[in-house]
């Protein structure tokens, strides 16, 4: 196993933690039966030998061994097939590869997503890549460029050689009894370039939505290119059977189900929707798909203005949702796009705005609905619904798809597993938090309580959970462990944490390091309690700023006295019955190695306040209210949504309550339930922006009944949207800023982690071959740490501590608290916690390590924005009370390598602005 490779490509490509996995399985089945990488292997060996490591693998299924990695839609599987790309070429230099497709759609998305300088380039921060790319060599163009690839001059042929087949073509290529084209006779290569490839050393095939195509001639042909192993992906890992019956892979090594991918927040949580009471029964068939369509432009609608208010409350890109219509056949779609794009449908609000996508549409037409499909992620498209039969299968990937309409007849699971796989994937990458954000919205009056029970059995593609190899056993039992400082620790006022460090297997010149974190200083009880009475008096000069600015001004002789003369205070009621024990110590000498403890084990944190002075106004500045996305309707309807997953539920509309007298009222009491909204201050604009919203609607030809209606119903949802506008036009004046600086250095913060009972750290200078399990593991072993154990977020700091460890005087991770740094995200004010503080002979540095991907994020630069102006005010400080100045730097993930000093970081410095 290269552990320095794959710590390398999980790091770089930013892999998730199931796809690290992924990519740590394969390399698990490489070291269990190395024979994977060469031809003249036994199968039944190999298979012996990988079975050991995975219970759940019982046969390869093929001529050569292949290996099944089932991952959840929206998880990333094409991102993944780079990671394994990526890894086999530099951890063992295989240099050719053969990828699958199975239609055409996701044919033409391969090849796009490995070709570089596309917005999806599945190899983008591989190094090795970036000098000379993979060359793509596809179905189209393989006799032109797999034939020149070795007559290329020394230095320009590029070593990795990635090949992409449609199997669908290669498929209707062999019907009759035909060879497919590729494996017919070509003068390339002096032979055909099916056998230029089954006679490649390392040819490794990936198979991408492989039960698609597992039982297929084309796929039987394949055989014949005889790989060194496949490795298949797909989201459903079982062919149909016929008869409702499925028929599961046998060589499945990794099994991360739509489930956890639910749980660990990877994909939307989907939600059936229906009317509050309503009959099926009483209504026809056309009455109620007419019912859906309008309750699910409703939700649309609503989830436009949800999405647009995120998007201004977090300063994130805008998102569009759209709604996919899934119709019975061509001639009802077509049907359902007249409809809504008619007058009679909300007066002809989507008229231009439906597209219909299924095999009706030939020539220009059929070009101009793909080009609008493709399209659909953009917010300057304006498509917001898309009506479909059964050409979206795999492989057309879109993050704002959040209102699905089945209108074709289906049992229940067949609308679970087939509606919700094209709304999974998330906008932001992650989950917001936010419900409506975060949800896919599946309208089904008819079929509401069906879905439901249908999501609750235990073998629910949604409920399912299986084993997951290597996971903690249910028996592992989890306690909560609290770490104190060093310098607790040193004076045995600690308790002694349930959690031991084993040695590491150190290079050799490393530093050696005792397991036990560090030996404690006093050994009777009347030492340590006098001690811990010390500690009490020393928290109070923390306060003290003028006395002590520093904590080393704590060992000046006037100060220890005052320090010993409060001790012995505090002891004198005690100090009879020690003496009286026979139990002698010298005070004095206790105080002073206490207080040299203190410093020794101390970075100076001062704590710093920006405060106002003089008279400090608030106000917003007046505006024109943006109304083009409150397309809201009125409905004496009440929406339920159900999640399918925590069958939690919501509503979209509830009774109107209290009639106000002026319409206005609606929206201005819901602005001042916001905390910086002061009616008596604002009222003025306040009623300008409810003016300005009740025109908007009033535009419409709302009824009077209407306009109440739907202003009540949504009150809170307008008043958001207009308070996330008001906070780009809020201004602050005061008189002037000050800073206060109110400690000279603060007590180091207690850090509280989970960890397993019974199990040991690991030492800081072990390689982490899981590197998706690092933040449930605590590592110790240091010597210049100010904490005896540590928790990391991602091996990158773990290695960036081995750095600290040899060139910093001390260092340590920040608990929640210690510094009390905040920064402004939309309208929240999170704390930041930087990752380390390491203290040089020269500064004090405060360092972040992320992901470089992630660097220029918002939220990135916002926390180190704020973090670089809390350095400036302290090293101001600093200046005055001599002590040394603060530097904050923010370094990408893969500039963190061993053979660097700390000192080489110092570029990355952010200055305040």
């Amino acid at each position: 196993m290269n552990a320095r490779v794959l710590n390398a490509v999980i790091g770089r490509l930013s892999l998730r933690p199931p796809q690290a996995e992924s990519l740590l399985r394969l390399v698990s089945a490489i070291s269990a039966s190395p024979e994977l990488l060469v031809h003249d292997r036994d199968l039944a060996n190999i298979l012996a030998s990988i079975k050991s490591k995975f219970p759940t693998l019982q046969d390869f299924e093929r001529e050569f061994p292949s290996l099944c990695f089932a991952l959840a839609t929206g998880v990333g599987k094409t991102r993944l097939m780079g990671a394994f790309i990526s890894y086999l070429h530099l951890a063992h230099g295989i240099n050719n590869f053969f990828v699958l497709a199975p239609n055409l759609t996701i044919y033409n998305k391969l090849i796009s997503d490995f070709t570089r300088n596309t917005p999806k380039y599945v190899f983008k921060g591989i190094a090795e890549f970036a000098q000379q790319s993979p060359l793509i060599i596809t179905g189209d163009n393989y006799d032109q460029s797999g034939a020149t690839i070795d007559d290329r001059p020394q230095g320009f042929a590029h070593d990795v050689r990635i090949n992409i087949f449609n199997i669908s073509k290669i498929n209707s290529e062999v019907r009759g009894g035909k060879e497919p084209r590729i494996k017919r006779m070509k003068e390339v290569l002096g032979d055909s370039y099916f056998n230029y490839l089954a006679s490649l050393p390392d040819l490794v095939l990936l198979m991408d939505e492989s039960h698609r195509y597992r039982a297929s001639a084309g796929v039987r042909s394949i055989n014949d290119l005889k790989p060194l192993f496949g490795l298949e992906l797909t989201a459903t890992p079982f062919v149909e059977a016929g008869g409702g019956k499925t028929v599961p892979f046998k060589n499945v090594v990794m099994d991360y189900p739509l489930s956890r991918a639910m749980e660990d927040g990877f994909v939307k949580e989907p939600a059936v929707v229906t009317q509050r009471n309503f009959d099926a029964k009483a209504h026809t068939s056309e009455e109620i798909e007419k019912t859906k369509l309008e309750d699910a432009v409703r939700l649309h609608e609503t989830t436009k203005v949800e999405l647009l208010t995120y998007a201004r409350e977090n300063d994130v890109k805008i998102v569009k949702p759209f709604m996919l219509v899934i119709a019975r056949d061509t001639t009802h779609a077509g049907q359902l796009l007249a409809l809504l794009e008619s007058m009679a449908f909300y007066e002809g609000r989507y008229r231009g705005k439906v597209i219909q996508v299924d095999s009706s549409r030939t020539g220009a037409e059929e070009e101009e609905m793909i080009s609008r499909l493709l399209a659909v992620e953009s917010v300057d498209e304006p498509t917001e619904i898309v009506i479909h039969v059964n050409m979206l299968k795999e492989g057309w990937d879109v993050t704002n798809l959040y209102t699905i309409v089945p209108l074709r007849a289906a049992n229940a699971r067949t609308l679970i597993e087939q509606s919700i796989g094209r709304g999974l994937r998330l906008p932001y990458g992650r989950r917001t938090g936010n419900e409506a954000v975060d949800r896919l919205n599946i309208v089904a009056h008819d079929k509401f309580q069906e879905i439901i029970d249908e999501a609750n059995r235990a073998d629910s593609p949604i409920r399912l959970k299986q084993v997951i190899l290597d996971a903690p056993s249910a028996d592992d039992k989890k306690v909560s462990v609290q770490i104190s400082s060093g310098a607790m620790t040193f004076l045995g006022l600690a308790g002694s944490p349930a959690i031991t460090v084993r040695p590491a297997a150190l290079s050799p010149g490393a530093p050696a390091s005792d397991d036990v974190p560090h030996a404690t200083v006093f050994t009777t009880d009347a030492e340590r309690n006098a001690a811990f009475v010390v500690m009490q008096v020393i928290a109070k000069y923390e306060v003290k700023r003028e006395l002590t600015p520093t904590s080393s001004a704590l060992l000046r002789p006037e100060i220890q006295r005052e320090i010993l003369a409060e001790v012995t205070e505090r002891l004198r009621p005690t100090q009879g019955s020690l003496i009286t024990e026979d139990v002698q110590f010298d005070l004095a000498s206790v105080v002073t190695k206490t207080t040299e403890i203190v410093v020794q084990q101390t970075i100076d944190i001062p704590r710093i306040a920006v405060v106002p002075t003089g008279e400090v106004t608030t106000g917003f500045h007046p505006f024109t209210l943006d109304v083009g996305q409150l397309n809201l309707q009125p409905g004496e309807r009440e929406i339920v949504g159900q999640m399918l997953r925590t069958n939690k539920q919501f509503t979209l509309a509830s009774d109107i309550g209290l009639k106000e007298t002026r319409l206005e009222n609606y929206v201005v009491h819901a602005l001042v339930d916001f905390d910086d909204i002061d009616y008596f201050t604002h009222a003025d604009l306040l009623y300008d922006l409810a003016g300005q919203a009740v025109s908007h609607f009033r535009a419409k030809d709302y009824s009077d009944a209407e306009m109440h209606n739907v202003l009540a119903t949504h009150r809170r949802l307008i008043a958001r949207e207009i308070h996330a506008q008001m906070m780009a036009h809020f201004w602050e004046h005061a008189t002037a800023y000050e800073v206060q600086v109110s400690r000279g250095f603060t007590e180091l913060r207690s850090c509280n982690y989970t960890a397993t009972a019974g199990h040991t750290a690991h030492h800081f200078r072990e390689t982490v071959v899981e590197t998706s399990r690092i933040k449930q593991m605590l590592f110790g072993g240091f010597e210049r740490c100010l904490y005896p154990l540590q928790k990391f977020d991602s091996d990158t700091e773990r290695r960036f501590c081995i750095i600290l460890e040899r060139d910093a005087l001390k260092w340590f991770k920040p608990a929640k608290g210690q510094f009390q740094i905040f920064y402004k995200l939309g309208t929240e004010q999170p704390e930041y916690v930087p990752d380390f503080v390491a203290e040089t002979t020269s500064t004090i540095y405060m360092v972040e390590t992320k992901a470089r991907g992630d660097i220029n994020t918002d939220e990135v630069q916002a926390k180190a924005s704020s973090a670089a102006r809390w350095c400036k005010h302290a090293s101001d400080h600093a200046i005055e009370v001599g002590s040394k100045p603060w530097k904050y730097l923010l370094v990408a993930h893969d500039e963190v390598v061993e053979s660097k000093r700390l000192s080489d970081y110092l570029r990355f410095e952010v200055l305040a602005t």
